[in-house]
């Protein structure tokens, strides 16, 4: 009996042992990250590094409403809680001053902070994994040259135990490994922008109830944890980027707007603060890039109420007439909006998908694409929350989701009120 509970005890103490071992081992399949001189950064390098910075669009998750640029404090929301933004400048106490190339590279690379903590997965390692070390030098060159900000990072207010290194340290194990040299070496620049500083996937990929990728999923869209907006699929969209939807995307992404369709919601923060800025060739590389992504297996549909044959008909009928009212003076009686000014409702990805989150938000809400370059002074949506009814928005979004070829779900008022 003596015995027994003596090995019992002493395998207890081995597991906890090499569970230790394995909850602080560091990344063995990289080599070790060597520092570089930046004392002497050179005016390209900083220049290399401002044009990244915008591709990454780190000010949209570093800078906090009103706040100083860079210095972080922005509330990212997650199912678990909230996540506040780190300080990229170089201020000595609270942002990156004291942090060599070596300990930034390390973070992009491995996702451990300059004091070895695991970094929540919030910030997408994920994607920066795959960044060359010399675009990350350059990243750093740039920060460097900002004004510091005496700015600290407000504590993560997740619930337990996602607050704690071992969490972070077990959906590691599931969901991340670091990439080699060879593998981004093997990249074209549209992968490498698409999957690495774009971060693309972060929002693109549906997630699990755990917060990790679903792989099946690759780049089928879903809900955007925290934000209330769906991302649209990226996947399935066609192999040729010459034609006419490959030359349209591209417009979309620069200007934020094209002939039939805009951007919203978050998408529109992001042209504003990043896509707009990218060179030609980069934004055909990714367009090139993401039309060669292949179609997988759809996220879960929402759980939504259901609505029955004679409601769905009903519906149908009221919001045909709230839509010659409201909605065909700039969208058309069938539909077709206007080039550049009025998204066309026939054929809108974003009308027919699956969830009508993004079409309720912008029906309640209004929304506005974003100014930028190429489409300076846009055209907005008004929020009809309070010019008309909850059932008024849910017949009028049925019928458009189910007229002119359209093919989607009816809208029930239940699901308007959740909104």
């Amino acid at each position: 009996m003596n015995l027994r509970r003596f090995v019992v005890m002493g395998g207890a103490i081995l597991a906890a042992f090499l569970f230790s071992v394995w909850l602080n081992a560091p990344d063995l399949d990289l080599d070790p990250i060597a520092p570089a001189n930046l004392a002497s950064a050179t005016t390209e390098q900083v220049r290399a590094g401002e044009y990244l910075v915008r591709v990454g669009n780190c000010a949209g998750c570093h800078t906090a409403q009103g706040g100083p640029p860079f210095a972080g404090g922005r509330a990212i929301d997650t199912p678990f809680g909230a996540v506040y933004s780190s300080n990229l400048t170089p201020h000595d106490e609270t942002g990156l001053g004291r942090w060599t190339d070596a300990d930034f590279y390390r973070a992009m690379r491995h996702g451990r902070s300059k004091d070895d903590r695991w970094l929540s997965p919030v910030f997408p390692y994920t994607s920066y994994t795959n960044l060359t070390r010399a675009d990350s030098d350059a990243i750093f060159a740039w920060l460097r040259a900002l004004p510091p900000v005496d700015r600290a990072q407000p504590e993560a207010t997740l619930r337990s135990p996602y607050e704690l290194q071992l969490a972070t340290r077990v959906w590691r194990a599931l969901y991340f490994k670091p990439a080699t040299d060879a593998a981004i070496a093997a990249m074209d620049r549209g992968q490498y922008l698409v999957e690495g500083l774009g971060h693309c996937g972060a929002c693109h990929t549906p997630r699990d109830d755990r917060g990790g990728p679903i792989a099946a999923s690759r780049y089928m869209g879903g809900e955007i944890a925290g934000l209330s907006w769906d991302a649209l699929p990226l996947a399935g969209l066609g192999d040729d980027p010459h034609d006419p939807e490959g030359q349209e995307l591209a417009a979309l992404l620069k200007t934020g707007v094209h002939s039939r369709a805009a951007v919203a919601g978050p998408m529109a923060e992001v042209v504003f603060n990043s896509l707009q800025y990218l060179r030609d060739d980069d934004l055909a590389a990714i367009v090139s890039y993401l039309r060669r992504l292949p179609k997988a297996e759809p996220p879960a549909a929402p759980r939504v109420p259901r609505v029955s044959d004679d409601e769905r008909a009903a519906l149908r009928k009221r919001g045909a007439t709230i839509y010659g009212e409201h909605c065909a003076e700039c969208h058309g009686d069938d539909g077709e909006g206007q080039p550049r000014q009025y998204p066309a409702l026939a054929g809108s990805r974003l009308v027919t998908a699956v969830s009508a989150t993004n079409a309720l938000r912008l029906t309640l809400d209004g929304g506005f694409p974003p100014s930028t370059d190429g489409n300076p002074y846009p055209y907005g949506m008004p929020p009809f929350s309070q010019a008309l009814s909850r059932a008024d928005i849910a017949a009028v979004l049925t019928y458009i989701r189910s007229e002119w070829g359209n093919d989607a779900p009816a809208v029930s008022v239940v699901e308007v009120e959740r909104r």
